[in-house]
């Protein structure tokens, strides 16, 4: 059985589909990602599961039973299904672990490995004006696991924050699945970040489900150039350029055009490649990217090494 069921699913504003005939379904334990450009419906999405906006059309159930909305509820929202929202506030003048004491329902030996997990034990005796940004959100987090969710819904929740806190912040998003048992949907601002942590990715356009799938299917295998662009760099071939690479390569051509990401290229000796003239060179850490033009087209590649220059003839494989 489905622990979450979203079947043609809208929400309309004034005149306008904000969100448009969404469906799909999640197991227990699932690790679902939503990803799309601002304005896609992502926030609105997530609001209608967690019973804090009406649809307009279509019906969600949670465990088999329909998730009301607030029409229907004195309270809006749905006991088993938590939220974090990102713009999320704690109440001044608390101290952390009254904050949390307000919220639990599970004893305190649970309570202590969720505070483990979120890597707040240290903070519990501070006050919450005293936190930082990344404090504050994973205290916010805590403060939803220890109402013992089933479903927990984090909408971007990296927004905002600098690197070193991002990286906790990932690293308890992980361990929540992981060791607590927790079924999560994350959105996130930087699509890229789902990647290595979603079962499924579900990509939002205008209200509407575009394509949906595994993280390796969504990168490597995107619908259209505006999945493609949410999860990187990429490049769009014409069918000529697929067809001179195939000298070389196996490639099914159907005179499509055909989506590679830059490290699906590389450098070759002559004749094992195409040839290209270098346009621009940039410093990325790991790795160098390089913009060169193939035939008129241009072509971005990641690059070990700083041998190559503006203007040097290079040949590229794949």
């Amino acid at each position: 059985m489905n622990l979450l069921e979203v079947s043609g699913v809208s929400r309309k504003e004034q005149e306008y589909y904000v969100v448009k005939g969404i469906r799909f379904t999640q197991q227990a334990f699932q690790k679902l990602a939503i990803a799309g450009a601002t304005g896609s419906g992502k926030t609105t999405l997530l609001k209608m599961i967690a019973g804090l906006t009406e649809p307009t059309e279509g019906t969600i159930l949670f465990n088999n039973e329909r998730v009301k909305g607030p029409n229907e509820r004195l309270l809006p929202g749905h006991a088993s299904i938590a939220y974090l929202s990102q713009h999320f506030e704690l109440r001044n003048h608390y101290r952390v672990n009254e904050i949390l004491a307000m919220a639990s329902k599970i004893s305190e030996t649970e309570a202590l490995l969720i505070y483990e997990v979120c890597r707040i034990g240290h903070l519990l005796k501070r006050w919450t004006h005293q936190l930082s940004g990344g404090e504050k959100q994973r205290i916010a987090l805590a403060r939803l696991v220890v109402s013992s969710p089933q479903l927990l819904l984090l909408d971007e929740p990296y927004s905002n924050l600098d690197p070193f806190h991002k990286g906790i912040l990932k690293s308890v998003v992980d361990d929540l699945s992981t060791e607590l048992n927790i079924t999560c949907i994350l959105v996130s601002h930087e699509p890229i970040d789902t990647l290595s942590w979603a079962d499924e990715i579900l990509i939002l356009k205008d209200g509407e489900l575009i394509q949906k799938g595994s993280p390796e299917e969504i990168y490597k295998q995107p619908i259209n150039e505006y999945a493609a662009a949410l999860f990187g760099r990429y490049n769009l071939l014409n069918s000529t350029l697929v067809n001179e690479f195939s000298a070389y390569y196996n490639l099914e051509t159907n005179g499509a055009k055909s989506f590679f990401r830059p490290e699906d290229f590389k450098l070759v000796k002559k004749g094992y490649g195409l040839e290209a003239i270098v346009n621009e060179v940039k410093f990325m850490g790991s790795f160098y990217e390089v913009a060169a033009e193939v035939d008129g087209n241009n072509i971005i590649i990641h690059a070990n090494g700083n041998s190559i220059s503006k203007g040097d003839v290079i040949y590229i494989g794949l």
